[in-house]
């Protein structure tokens, strides 16, 4: 079965999650404001719990980055991780977390602790406030652990060598001498990475480092560019063609033909979102 581009169910994942340390990431909390450029980063607070409680059914166990390759073949472990540090994590993903026995990593940008997602309203979409200083320091006492996200969220491999080494390496001084906690575990912003971001990471002695690539991580993997699923809701466009399919089917009003000659036939009633080729007419 092909697997989703996406986490919203624990039951399309759970054989390949056996294979491998498998890593979960979210951004937001609660309800997407209006003008938010990425709908996806949003997630609702009952799903959330859903999740939680199903991977806690399963037998899994929120286990911190590894730091040996040995960490990544443990069975029923996985990683739970937040990028940005939006305080809607706090206020509404803390408690259900604390209900549920897991732990996660929030990733923090440095300089803008108590701001807002600043690089989000510059690219067209909307800030979310950040969680402050007493709130980290709340969410540290819950037995929640922290990470680096740069200073400042820029794409790195945009940057001269010297501006991506001071945004690596100076993040993780900001949050250790603020915090008084080791922070070992970096993020990439946007999963934007290279080999030579990679080695800047290593050389700023961090011990591993997450991107957006999706999968698990087997025993043998870098460390410093580890894969993560994204856990977002399900695609309602998706979604919403499968229940009428689903209902056409039921009663009788579509047949399914043609499946083995690989070319599907069109189906009444339904109309392509694909764009129409250079020349042709909408009908």
């Amino acid at each position: 079965m092909e697997l989703p581009p996406y986490y919203t169910s624990l039951a399309p994942f759970r054989k390949l999650f056996q294979t491998g340390l498998p890593i979960l990431t979210w951004h937001s909390l609660g309800p997407r404001p209006r003008g938010a450029r990425i709908k996806g980063l949003y997630l609702s607070t009952g799903l959330f719990r859903r999740q939680l409680e199903e991977l806690r059914a399963a037998g899994f166990h929120s286990t911190p980055l590894p730091r040996r390759d040995s960490d990544l073949s443990q069975p029923a472990r996985i990683v739970l991780t937040f990028d940005d540090g939006c305080r809607n994590v706090f206020e509404l993903g803390l408690p259900l977390l604390r209900e549920t026995g897991f732990r996660a990593v929030q990733y923090l940008v440095a300089n803008l602790i108590g701001r807002t997602s600043e690089w989000q309203a510059r690219e067209g979409g909307v800030a979310e406030p950040l969680m402050d200083a007493a709130q980290i320091r709340d969410w540290l006492a819950a037995g929640q652990w922290i990470g680096s996200h740069t200073c400042t969220h820029p794409w790195l491999t945009h940057l001269p060598p010297d501006r991506a080494r001071e945004e690596i390496t100076a993040s993780r001084k900001k949050l250790e001498d603020q915090f008084g906690v080791p922070v070992r575990d970096f993020c990439y912003p946007y999963g934007d990475f290279d080999p030579r971001l990679r080695d800047l990471v290593a050389e700023a002695g961090y011990q591993s480092a997450v991107t957006t690539q999706a999968g698990v991580n087997p025993p043998g993997t870098d460390r410093l560019a580890l894969r993560r699923f994204t856990a977002r809701y399900a695609s309602r466009r998706l979604r919403d063609l499968w229940l009428r399919l689903r209902a056409a089917w039921r009663t009788g009003a579509i047949r399914l033909v043609g499946l083995s000659a690989g070319t599907p036939r069109p189906v009444r009633g339904f109309r392509s979102n694909q764009p129409h080729p250079p020349g042709a007419q909408k009908r």
